[in-house]
């Protein structure tokens, strides 16, 4: 549950205006990656985490939708597909929702039931990969970049049996891939051994000497910094990233006081079921003492007989 306290610091941080906003703003990083003209830009970010050449990449949802009431986030996140067909949907994570599980399943269910439109075949089905940027961690490794994949595990039976090879080399399905990027645990290394990926690291930890050094090696960085400031110094970008924060502030404070009025009856009604199981048992213990198994009461003007039954 979030506090009174959180949400000052949230608003505090979201409304403040820096020189670069940041580009683990689940909004700025959409706009950087998902930029008309930017299709490059975001080729080399997938290469620098899938590690291999990628010749074109499409953005199938550039478009930002604002929040609306009743919707599920999830509409900053980008979807892209390379020129084999493969798809992806990748996502910068701000806060800790205790979700993130969840919502990468239902990411990869999309991108999978979306390729089986009616009439296509599933020999037609392309690769699938959920990628996820979280500004915390999650996982209990130690590296900053995991990947998951589907993976056969022994049975009992195959305990005492020779497989011929190592069971942990083979994948139950090669279409389906996760990748986790938690930033808090990437550490900073010595420039000169930089991978691509510890380039791209250098924006989003806002290692300013890292930058420097990787807009020089790397035009596409260049491109996503440029484009960065751009959106930091533009007014109309500065009150749209607002408008979409305060929108997603706002149903945070709403979630948070839906949450407390839930609270406060569920409370109320305890409270009154308390009352009324005492009112009973009160009931029950004045005629505890009496030795007769029948007594009278006097309902609207009339006398009803009540049989009571001590146990």
């Amino acid at each position: 549950m979030l506090k009174a306290k959180q949400f000052s610091i949230i608003k505090e941080e979201w409304t403040t205006e820096t020189k670069r906003l940041p580009i683990t703003d689940d909004y700025i990083f959409k706009r950087v990656f998902a930029y008309k003209g930017n299709e490059s830009v975001l080729k080399d970010f997938l290469e620098a985490i899938l590690k291999k050449e990628i010749q074109k990449v499409t953005i199938k949802n550039p478009e930002i939708i604002p929040y609306e009431k009743g919707e599920k986030r999830g509409l900053l996140d980008i979807k892209a597909e390379t020129e084999d067909g493969t798809m992806l949907d990748i996502e910068m994570q701000m806060e800790d929702e205790k979700d993130i599980d969840e919502r990468a399943t239902s990411y990869m269910g999309k991108l999978i039931s979306e390729q089986l439109q009616v009439g296509n075949k599933y020999t037609e089905l392309k690769k699938s990969i959920v990628i996820f940027i979280t500004n915390y961690n999650f996982l209990k490794r130690n590296s900053y970049h995991s990947v998951g994949r589907l993976k056969f595990e022994k049975t009992i039976e195959e305990e005492f049996v020779d497989l011929g090879y190592k069971d942990e080399e083979e994948i139950a399905s090669e279409y389906i891939e996760y990748h986790y990027i938690e930033l808090p645990k990437y550490k900073n290394k010595n420039p000169s051994k930089f991978t691509k990926l510890d380039q791209w690291m250098c924006i989003f930890t806002q290692n300013e000497g890292g930058i420097m050094l990787a807009k020089k090696e790397n035009k596409e960085i260049e491109r996503a910094i440029n484009t960065l400031d751009f959106i930091s110094e533009d007014p109309k970008e500065r009150e749209r990233h607002n408008s979409i924060v305060m929108a997603e502030y706002n149903r945070l404070v709403s979630e948070h006081n839906f949450f407390n009025d839930g609270l406060e009856k569920g409370m109320k009604k305890r409270k009154k079921r308390k009352f009324n199981r005492n009112s009973k048992r009160n009931a029950e213990r004045k005629y505890d003492n009496r030795n007769d198994n029948e007594i009278y009461k006097i309902k609207k003007g009339r006398n009803r007989k009540i049989k009571i039954i001590w146990k």
